[in-house]
């Protein structure tokens, strides 16, 4: 026992602990998402409502995806690239994974760098976004068109654009055509100092470059030792979002307004007539896929970690529960003060209410800004977020790096740091383009194409690859392997979404993409017939990459014997230490050809 622990831990490395992962593997899933993206979803989907999809589609793709990736990895010890040795045919399948991962990981970091800089600006008193700039065009029909400064009130929302009639007495002016709100000013004017469309790219904004430039430097220290560095760093990072959640729950559960905030979000006005609507399922499957991070490679690169003989059922379950539980308690946190913000204005919760950047930079901050010590809240809400995004950067980083590892071991494998470094590095020279004037459109864009559809087709390939062709009894028998026998009765569930529900729900979902997808947009701003069609270049690459894979191994090998091979297991595939390989694996039988007796061979079923 002594001695394979020891080659555990040196061969390739383990977590230290049990600890150590699930808080690495929990930090992953629970994200920036489950923050702004899940409790809007919920209420325009049925508030409370929204909940019933959301969980079948939790039992249906969430739990069975995250297993077989859990299992992949932990089994054989490789990342999602290498573990694709089991069906070598679809090797292009972690390919693809591991460049969508690096096309995410590029505007991922972005939104830290907008993070940092919403940090840093509120310690600042007042907090910068509750005055607007000097130069707001107004309009008296008595003094002709001159500039005022506008400051922000809590009784009211100040507009600017072309104004009228502007008394300092009443504090207001009576606004036309188009209005902003101060915080979206504040957002595109002095953070983004955004462009008007993704063709005029203007310079970059070096506070958010130099933002991003921190975030890097942060992310590559704490990989320095790979997880024996970052899994002592997610003590901090993978509970500190929790601490702060409960804190804004409780303040704002104080407010005034709050209750009404709730009942909007998962309340009394949950309206069940909106289940007979398909797109929400489809926004259920797909939030499922997007806070779990299934699809890209990083829960079997973190797996891949794990001791052998590590109970990965129980891990993928406590993982599962606690990303959802998460969501729908951040949406408590979120929408009681909204809800205490719509009071105070006056104005329905639905007017206040945003996703994504417009939930975390434009409508939150404002919310803040009313509260007592606004500072306070400001910086407690963007550290928050910084420490969500931090964690699931560091899983799409560590991939990057156990994907090079497991490519050239003997010349990485003292060089972990030097690696850490240059990929960091390189991601952050990849992001320059986000943090133009133009920045973005570019993160818009990425988000659109790569972090939507292509992560349902590698989903639906790696339930396909593993229990169509490398076959699902003898999957379940190198799970067994890791775990022990257990009865039929436990594996009914697994089998039937494995063969059956996963794949089907994930094609129809994926179809239904794709049928009803429509060109991103971000707020009033079209992109050109050329972004739009990049963006799609972006997705295909992706995609292509299996196909491409396929034929190239299909090109190099050799007689047709050879080639249905290639939907066999190659010698590759096995338990990483041959302590764990048993007589399944033992290299007599792998030459033999005999490597697995309890299931028919693929190589019938393609020869025939």
């Amino acid at each position: 026992d002594r001695k394979l622990k020891e080659d555990e831990n040196t061969v390739r490395g383990n977590w230290t602990n049990k600890r150590e992962y699930l808080l690495s593997m929990i930090g992953m899933a629970v994200g920036l998402g489950n923050i702004w993206r899940f409790p809007y979803l919920a209420y325009k989907n049925g508030g409370g409502a929204f909940l019933i999809p959301y969980f079948i589609m939790l039992i249906c793709l969430g739990v069975p995806l995250y297993f077989l990736e859990t299992a992949l990895g932990q089994f054989c010890s490789q990342g999602p690239i290498n573990t694709w040795s089991a069906v070598p045919l679809l090797q292009g399948v972690g390919m693809a994974g591991l460049i969508g991962n690096v096309m995410v990981s590029i505007y991922y970091g972005v939104i830290l760098s907008y993070t940092l800089y919403y940090l840093f600006a509120s310690f600042q008193y007042p907090l910068p976004w509750t005055n607007v700039l000097d130069g707001v065009n107004c309009t008296s029909p008595q003094h002709g068109t001159h500039y005022v400064r506008l400051c922000f009130y809590p009784d009211t929302i100040q507009k600017y654009m072309s104004v009228s009639n502007w008394t300092r007495e009443n504090r207001s002016c009576t606004t036309s055509n188009i209005t902003t709100s101060l915080t979206e000013q504040y957002w595109d004017q002095v953070v983004l100092q955004r462009s008007s469309g993704l063709g005029e790219t203007g310079s970059i904004v070096w506070q958010l470059a130099l933002c991003l430039l921190l975030s890097s430097i942060i992310i590559a220290a704490v990989l320095l030792k790979g997880i024996k560095s970052s899994g002592k760093v997610v003590y901090f990072t993978a509970t500190f979002p929790y601490v702060v959640l409960t804190i804004l729950l409780i303040r704002g559960l104080t407010l005034e307004g709050a209750k009404d905030g709730i009942d909007f979000y998962i309340g009394s006005k949950s309206n069940l007539t909106k289940l007979a609507e398909i797109e929400v399922w489809r926004d259920a499957a797909t939030q499922i896929f997007y806070s779990l991070s299934v699809g890209f490679g990083g829960v079997t690169a973190l797996s891949s970690y794990n001791k052998f003989q590590n109970n990965l059922v129980v891990d993928t379950f406590l993982i599962c529960i606690i990303n959802c539980a998460t969501s729908i308690f951040a949406g408590f946190a979120i929408f009681s003060i909204l809800g205490y913000m719509a009071h105070i204005y006056g104005i329905p919760i639905e007017e206040v209410t945003k996703e994504g950047f417009g939930l975390a930079f434009i409508v939150y901050p404002a919310a803040l800004a009313n509260l007592p010590i606004s500072p306070l809240w400001s910086i407690l809400f963007f550290l928050m977020l910084f420490t969500l995004g931090l964690d699931s950067q560091f899983a799409g980083m560590e991939l990057i790096t156990t994907c090079l590892h497991d490519a050239f071991p003997k010349y990485i494998e003292k060089k972990r740091a030097l690696i850490a470094i240059v990929t960091c590095a390189f991601m952050f020279l990849l992001g320059l383009p986000c943090v133009t004037q133009a920045g973005i459109y570019w993160v818009t864009l990425i988000d659109h194409f790569v972090a939507g559809w292509v992560v349902l087709v590698i989903g639906f390939l790696e339930v396909f690859g593993i229990f169509y062709i490398y076959g699902g009894r003898r999957f379940i028998t190198d799970i067994e392997m890791m775990i022990g026998t257990k009865s039929v009765w436990f594996w009914l569930y697994w089998r039937l979404c494995w063969y059956f529900v996963t794949p089907f729900v994930t094609l129809i979902i994926l179809v239904l993409s794709l049928a009803m997808s429509i060109p991103p947009t971000y707020g009033t701003v079209e992109y050109p017939a050329w972004g739009l069609d990049l963006g799609w270049c972006m997705a295909v690459f992706c995609i292509v990459l299996i196909p491409a894979t396929a034929l190239y191994k299909l090109a190099g090998a050799q007689g047709s014997f050879r080639k249905v091979l290639l939907c066999s297991p190659s010698e590759d595939w096995h338990p990483y230490l041959d302590v764990h390989r048993g007589e399944r694996y033992s290299q007599e039988r792998f030459h033999t050809g005999n490597v697995v007796d309890d299931e028919p061979s693929c190589r019938t079923c393609c020869l025939s």
